[in-house]
């Protein structure tokens, strides 16, 4: 974790066949071996050995701890057996409930209750934003690059009134993100999410799976940079989404989704904007969904923009229909959304499913 931080989400050495039917094969630390720092060292290094049925490897972490820790972390593993998915940089967490769940799974005073709130996946062409949930049952979405430039699972939300929990303190919970060093091809980052009935459980795991693998008789080499800190601004001067909700419109057939945006290039835009340079937003649907509407304005207590749409299926009378479907039989609605200037892009992408 970082300075002023408490234990939240952590990071895991490897992720064997996570979400698949077959089960989940968990290789762990085995031997450490920690050198000895100098009186002047500003980082520590640590040598690990990984190992479990179908594979073993070698680690070195080079530490340097501060107002954020970054971990440079470098492994080879060997394969003993085949393995059908070996998930890179895995990160485990947990979320219960948040600002999005309308119904609570508990009766509880407190507002929201998670280690984490949002996926963040990186490329040179995009920034996506998931929202994380606890989900009715097992769910897997995938997010494929061609060049990963970095992921992470966040707190976004640090606002103790917004948890009332002094004991837990989920407002301090880090934010973790990898980067990789230097290319690690084509492939995509996973996200599972799973049901949980209370927040003991961590049921939140995210983690890079690449498109191929060396050979059985060759090692499988990676490094990256892991870094535990503050949620800051993108780098890139993008907006982001800062609040999630949800609500059933008036009529059966549609959903209504409220988004909060912030922060970056709309924290740059003057109070009156000209006529011939509106904000904008770019709304896509898949999976049978239809946009019936949208509006987006500006929310002056806060500063943010927000956009309010309605979804609904298309060739269905209503989202209710499908849920005489047995649940793993249901399809969700699959909605991308963020701001624009005309060419320019403002914002982050949101993404996010939508149950019926």
């Amino acid at each position: 974790m970082a300075r002023n931080q408490v234990y939240g989400l952590s990071a895991r050495g490897l992720a064997l066949d996570t979400g698949l039917e077959s089960g989940e094969e968990f290789p762990y630390f085995k031997e450490f071996w920690i050198q000895e720092p100098g009186a002047e060292a500003r980082e520590i290094l640590i040598y690990a050995l990984l190992d479990s049925k179908r594979i073993t490897g070698a680690y070195r972490f080079s530490i340097r701890p501060g107002e954020k820790t970054d971990m440079l972390i470098e492994g080879k593993l060997f394969r003993r057996e085949e393995i059908k998915k070996i998930g890179i940089a895995p990160l485990t967490s947990m979320f219960f409930y948040g600002e999005y769940t309308n119904k609570r799974p508990v009766d509880d005073f407190r507002p929201e209750i998670h280690d984490s709130d949002g996926l963040l996946v990186k490329s040179p062409a995009e920034v996506i934003w998931r929202p994380i949930v606890n989900p009715q049952h097992l769910f897997i979405n995938s997010f494929q690059l061609s060049d990963l430039a970095g992921f992470g699972v966040f707190q976004r939300d640090t606002d103790f009134d917004h948890y009332q929990d002094q004991e837990a303190r989920y407002d301090l919970r880090p934010s973790t993100t990898v980067v990789p060093v230097g290319n690690w091809g084509p492939g995509h980052v996973e996200l599972v999410q799973i049901p949980t009935e209370n927040e003991s459980n961590d049921n939140i795991v995210a983690y890079w799976v690449a498109d191929r693998l060396p050979a059985m008789e060759e090692p499988i080499t990676f490094s990256y940079v892991l870094s535990w800190c503050v949620p800051a601004g993108d780098s890139n001067g993008l907006g982001q989404v800062v609040a999630t909700r949800s609500a059933s419109a008036k009529a059966d057939n549609f959903r209504q989704i409220i988004l909060d945006f912030r922060g970056g290039k709309l924290d740059q835009l003057p109070a009156e904007l000209p006529s011939e340079a509106p904000i904008e937003a770019a709304i896509s649907v898949s999976n049978g969904g239809q946009i019936v509407d949208h509006q987006l304005f500006r929310i002056k207590p806060t500063g943010c923009w927000r956009l309010v749409f309605r979804v609904r299926r298309n060739g269905d009378s209503s989202l209710a229909d499908s849920l005489a479907l047995p649940i793993l039989n249901r399809q969700p609605v699959e909605v991308r959304a963020y701001l624009t200037q005309g060419e320019v892009k403002l914002t982050e992408t949101w993404s996010y499913a939508i149950w019926p």
